[in-house]
């Protein structure tokens, strides 16, 4: 693939040095810079790519007219719809920070865009098929605003409709209250219960006799504190039911203000509160679905469960739209449709059994190494062109930024900046991302690895459309305890910016950054494998294999304060009890293959170890207890090359008889303890029969009247 990068410093209102930025844009084929691109620079831009034969175009135009005038430009010269991909050198450089800043940054977000396209995933869709039937609870306004489009059916919920103004005649009325939703898109259930069956003909009768305020028009019901009465006795068809009766009513969409959510952030097609957007929601669903496919999935490797032994459940505790379930308590299934592509199950998968497909971990990765690279010289590429003068950035902070509400909020103080407000703030180097819940222990360990003086994480705090207020709290203090522990010390925050509070954002991104000492670890060296074995089964950049690279990438620079790293939760560290007695449970179990066990020995690989806590769950002795954090002294090159610790051992017992060992000395003293007193006639009083292997069981048996 040919790559051309343009830069533009729209009509000098953008204050970058075009010179120092062509400078400092690594590993493309050419790089051309105009005063004004998308205007007088356009022949120019036409030139350059059929001199070089480009394919893919990375330009510094954050406007949408100007990018469409582009996407016309590479249309017009044949290339793919896709081949234009644009880098904001305003709102997050050029107008918030200093002139060598904004050079070094935008240059920077053009290596990182580079390295990324590089690593764009394909594009695949995922489909469901749904109806157009719509349960509206107890709202007419909304049932009415989606009864020309969908099949509405307004649940009373107990409402009287008799004098509704809203217009009902496309909308079938459903008495009862809601006694709950279950089910998913294209398949809810609504559980109602009434004290009026389906044979009510509407005569109205119960109406006039019944208790004022208490039995309904429209449609026909009565409320749970009506008292019994003879009252009751008037319906012409028996439909009055005084117990009440529940039926099942099924939709394909559920509109339920104020009900109860079905998961932490929302489930696709069920909504708990009505506005416009949320009549623009339902219509756009119906009939069904079809979106990007947002989840690669290698369920082979994952670590749930087996044989009937719960194990990770890092997948189902962390997605917040319940698109993650357990079928069973050894297995997890995706339910794809429901995905909101916030990436909270893959931070948290150690195994990569589900991985987000774009970006990847991969993707993320070359941006974090491109925005993190000082140049080729390692000395800084823009302070080598203004001959020191001006240094650029010199505390690299690396922040994933929420591609929802907190890079808006973002772009905001850019255009407000532009605008004469004083909105500068410090130059992190942004990484965009789907959710804060995308960002993992692996993503953060990896930019300390690439030489960032500090991670941010950016997002919505309790705006959050996902996790909800704060999301990472407890992922910045993990990971502020594992660098303390590298050597590090704290080099992690989370910041929400607020559209109505730039001081707050400001002050706390300069305490963060201004607290920084510099770090050990030079930027430009590393670049992630984001696996720790050639061989191994599990995908590259899973969490548990990425992040212990890394640490290893720290360690070549750090000293660590520990021996175990504190808050890495993807590794497990295993202690066994003398109750152990050898059984092969565990060791079948592991889903990493990071247990080895003989008749007399338990072995413990914690290179491999992930921590999904499947031996200690399965353990038919309570005999393995598991603890979370990275032990350094175990890892092969603390341990003289050596993978595996052994963590039990013990004897083995030889047959009274013949001599043979058979079974270790603990597995014999727990089969005797447990069923010794109803073999104890089978021997003298001074020997077991568990003192002898098999063979000579059998004959010592069969010889009993020979004795």
């Amino acid at each position: 693939m040919n790559v051309g990068a343009f830069v533009c410093s729209c009509g000098d209102t953008c204050d970058v040095d075009l010179e120092a930025v062509r400078d400092g844009v690594r590993d493309v084929d050419v790089v051309a810079s105009s005063r004004l691109l998308c205007e007088d620079g356009l022949p120019a831009m036409r030139q350059v790519i059929d001199e070089y034969d480009l394919d893919q175009l990375l330009v510094t135009a954050p406007d949408p007219g100007c990018q469409s005038r582009f996407r016309d430009l590479a249309e017009s010269e044949g290339l793919h719809p896709e081949a234009t991909s644009f880098v904001d050198h305003r709102e997050s450089a050029g107008w918030v920070h200093e002139r060598a800043e904004a050079t070094d940054k935008t240059a920077r977000l053009l290596n990182a865009r580079n390295a990324g396209l590089a690593e764009e995933a394909p594009a695949r869709s995922v489909e469901r098929e749904a109806g157009e039937r719509v349960a509206v609870v107890g709202d007419p306004e909304a049932a009415a605003a989606l009864a020309d489009t969908a099949d509405v059916t307004l649940v009373a919920d107990g409402r009287e409709f008799a004098d509704c103004d809203a217009d009902l005649d496309d909308v079938t009325l459903e008495r009862g209250r809601v006694v709950g939703v279950d089910g998913e898109f294209g398949a809810f259930e609504v559980r109602l219960r009434a004290r009026v069956t389906e044979d009510c003909v509407s005569c109205m009768k119960c109406v006039r006799e019944g208790p004022d305020g208490l039995v309904t028009s429209r449609p026909v019901d009565i409320a749970p504190g009506a008292p019994d009465g003879e009252w009751t006795e008037c319906c012409p068809t028996d439909a009055i039911e005084m117990d009440g009766v529940e039926r099942v009513v099924e939709f394909d969409q559920v509109v339920y203000p104020g009900g109860s959510e079905m998961a932490r952030a929302g489930r696709t097609g069920y909504y708990t509160h009505v506005d416009a957007g949320t009549v623009a929601a339902v219509e756009s669903l119906l009939g069904g679905v079809k979106q990007p496919q947002f989840l690669d999935l290698e369920m082979e490797v994952c670590a749930s469960g087996s044989s009937s032994q719960q194990g990770c459940t890092a997948c189902t505790d962390a997605c917040p739209h319940d698109a993650v379930r357990r079928p069973t308590i050894d297995s997890v299934e995706f339910d794809a449709t429901a995905c909101q592509n916030c990436g909270a199950c893959t931070s948290e998968c150690p195994t990569g059994a589900t991985m987000l497909r774009e970006p990847s971990n991969r993707r993320i990765a070359r941006e974090v190494e491109a925005l993190l690279h000082p140049g080729e010289d390692g000395g800084g590429w823009l302070s080598k062109l203004t001959g020191g003068s001006e240094p650029g950035i010199e505390t690299p902070v690396l922040a994933f930024v929420c591609s929802e509400r907190a890079e808006r909020v973002l772009r905001e103080y850019g255009r407000r900046a532009a605008a004469g407000d004083d909105l500068r703030y410090p130059p992190v180097l942004p990484v965009r991302v789907n959710c804060t819940d995308t960002v993992g222990e692996a993503h953060v360990v990896h930019a300390l690895a690439a030489g960032a003086e500090g991670v941010a994480v950016v997002g919505c705090g309790d705006s959050c459309l996902h996790s909800g207020p704060d999301p990472k709290a407890e992922l910045v203090e993990r990971l502020n305890t594992a660098t303390s522990d590298l050597g590090l010390g704290e080099r992690v925050t989370f910041l929400a910016p607020d559209g109505d509070d730039f001081e707050g954002f400001r002050d706390s991104l300069v305490a963060f950054t201004e607290g920084l000492d510099d770090t050990p670890v030079p930027a430009g060296e590393h670049e992630a494998t984001g696996t720790i074995e050639d061989e191994k089964p599990q995908p590259a950049f899973n969490t548990h294999d990425w992040a212990l690279e890394s640490v290893r990438a720290i360690l070549a620079h750090a000293t660590p304060e520990r021996d175990v790293i504190r808050g890495l939760e993807t590794f497990g560290r295993m202690t066994v009890s003398d109750d152990c007695t050898f059984t092969p449970t565990c060791s079948n179990l592991c889903p990493t293959d990071a247990i080895r066990r003989t008749e007399t020995e338990l072995a413990f690989d914690h290179e491999r170890c992930v921590n999904c806590g499947l031996c200690e769950e399965g353990c038919v002795e309570n005999a393995i207890t598991m603890e979370t954090g990275l032990d350094l002294s175990l890892l092969p090159e603390n341990n003289a090359g050596e993978a595996w610790t052994t963590v039990a051992e013990g004897e083995m017992l030889e047959c009274k008889r013949c001599g043979k060992p058979f079974a270790s000395e603990a597995t014999a003293e727990k089969i005797q303890r447990e069923v010794g007193h109803m073999v104890a006639d089978l021997t003298g009083e001074d020997e077991s029969v568990f003192e002898y292997c098999g063979d000579c069981r059998a004959q010592l048996v069969l010889n009993l009247d020979d004795r």
